[in-house]
């Protein structure tokens, strides 16, 4: 079979006013299944649990989207032993036939795509721009893993001898947990799964509790494409009940997990404890927080600085693992850009992602308090510049909030908020404002402004972050052009969108005939 070669999958220009109709036409059409109950996943079949809980719109938090059914102990062991019994025969299957898999669910994302963004607007509170940038991740995953790994099982360039014959495979680890985050529940949950399947391995998908539908949908096409039962069950559940559980149980070989610090590092310490019969170490492969930000020397372009600083903060309400959450800026510049960054800030709207507002509102609850509780932390510490006022009496909402004057060593300058809120700092020097960069226990993205050479060289050296941007935003890496991951306790380094990324799935084994 030819492949055809792997090409990044277009946007959607949703305000063109037939595709504006197509979309508002979906997301009045979804709401005739807000009273849905959604249900488990094991083997294939369908279990309704007696215990729900409700997805909120976090627009409207009043409003519920509809019911998930929630796993016990007892679902995990189940489910368990199915993707074992799936395990077996799908290992067999050679990568072309595990790719076309792929190739098929995204044939279907593409289809299905006013649908999925419509209910990333209302379950992730996302606007049309970043909803339509998330389903074409999705498909991206889908594609560029179907294709990397077919490359995987083509002869490995090992050094000849005569009278041998020398060959190795990569074989798949076994039963896996996907566990994706809930501020991108389609495009890393299927990027995760996908990882996983095509490579040989069977998997438990635990969604985020507060994009639980969105998940379902996943689950909705791999049915579509007919995808032999037990290869992916959808577990959704309490991290209490059933977090742990999974994760430590003896039976799992490798757990991959997108979220928070607190919980990649309580996952990396439940995983690594050995337990009774238990044969092999479980690989962790983990994607966590970041404190990323900009750095602008005296010689950057302001206005292609203050865009990119003001996209990369308040992108999706700063809930991005990648959100430039910190601007550095060289104290000769720093004034004017300061006022550009304000005035661009300002000049965002904010209100209901249906009305595709640039600002939308923050998940949850929690999430609302948390952030709230760093703007007060915030204007202890800095000056507040812009925002800082909240509103959760209809929907989450937190104003894009700039503190300025920001100590190096403050917390607002250290911390992973997680929302609408950016640091401002002055510093001297390119060399200072890269140290600055660095006074975090994150490694994930980073950017400079320079149109100096020596500066560019100098942080591609001592930037520590593994996605470096040059005069451009630090989010919105693209799967095959800029593969994602970072280090320290930003992850374990994983390069989504890559080949490395697959070959965290798979085991060598090298096999040698005296011929």
């Amino acid at each position: 079979m030819v492949v055809a070669t792997f090409t990044n999958e277009q946007t959607v220009d949703w305000k063109k006013p037939q595709n504006e109709k197509i979309l508002r036409g979906k997301i009045a059409e979804i709401q005739s299944e807000f009273s849905r109950h959604y249900p488990l996943i094991i083997g294939g079949q369908p279990i309704y649990s007696e215990k729900e809980i409700p997805s909120y719109n976090p627009s409207n938090h009043k409003q519920i989207l509809g019911y998930s059914s929630q796993a016990t102990r007892r679902d995990i062991e189940e489910a368990v032993v199915y993707a074992w019994k799936a395990f077996e025969k799908w290992k067999s299957k050679t990568s072309q036939e595990r790719a076309d898999y792929l190739f098929k669910a995204a044939d279907v994302i593409r289809k299905r795509k006013p649908e999925l963004v419509a209910w990333h607007v209302m379950e992730a509170g996302k606007n049309w721009v970043e909803s339509d940038g998330e389903i074409n991740e999705a498909i991206d995953f889908l594609e560029m893993y179907a294709r990397k790994a077919m490359e995987m099982e083509k002869d490995v360039d090992l050094i000849k001898q005569p009278g041998i014959d020398n060959k190795l495979q990569y074989l798949p680890l076994g039963v896996g947990v996907i566990i994706p985050p809930w501020n991108f529940p389609f495009a890393i949950l299927t990027g995760m799964t996908a990882g996983a399947i095509v490579t040989g391995n069977t998997v438990l998908v635990k969604p985020s509790s507060v994009t639980p539908i969105i998940a379902s949908k996943f689950m909705e096409i791999m049915a579509e494409i007919n995808l032999p039962d037990g290869v992916v069950n959808f577990v959704p559940g309490s991290s209490k009940e059933i977090g742990d559980f999974m994760v430590g149980h003896r039976d799992i070989n490798f757990i991959s997990f997108t979220g928070s610090k607190e919980a990649g590092v309580h996952i990396d310490e439940v995983a690594h404890k050995k337990i009774e019969k238990q044969r092999w170490i479980k690989r962790v492969i983990t994607e966590m927080g970041g404190k990323d930000g900009i750095v602008v020397d005296e010689s950057a372009d302001l206005e292609a600085a203050a865009k990119a600083i003001v996209v990369s903060a308040f992108g999706f309400q700063g809930q991005k693992c990648s959100a430039g959450s910190r601007a550095i800026i060289h104290e000769n510049v720093y004034e004017p850009l300061i006022e550009e960054i304000i005035s661009r800030t300002k000049d965002l709207t904010q209100g209901s992602p249906v009305d595709n507002c640039e600002i939308g509102p923050v998940i949850d609850r929690s999430s609302f308090a948390k952030i709230s509780q760093y703007i007060e932390v915030g204007k202890k510490e800095a000056v507040l510049a812009c925002g800082g006022e909240t509103d959760d009496s209809v929907g989450y909402f937190i104003e894009p909030t700039i503190f300025i004057d920001a100590p190096a060593d403050s917390r607002i300058m250290k911390e992973e908020i997680f929302g609408p809120v950016l640091a401002i700092c002055k510093v001297s020097s390119v060399q200072e404002g890269i140290q600055v960069f660095n006074n975090t226990e994150y490694g994930l993205t980073g950017s400079l402004f320079t149109k100096n050479r020596d500066h560019m060289e100098y942080a591609q050296k001592n930037m520590v972050c593994g996605n470096l941007f040059f005069n451009g935003k630090c989010t919105g890496a693209v799967v095959g052009v800029q593969p994602f991951g970072g280090y320290y306790m930003s992850g374990t380094g994983a390069k989504t969108g890559s080949l490395d990324y697959l070959k965290h799935f798979v085991q060598s084994k090298t096999i040698s005939e005296n011929l």
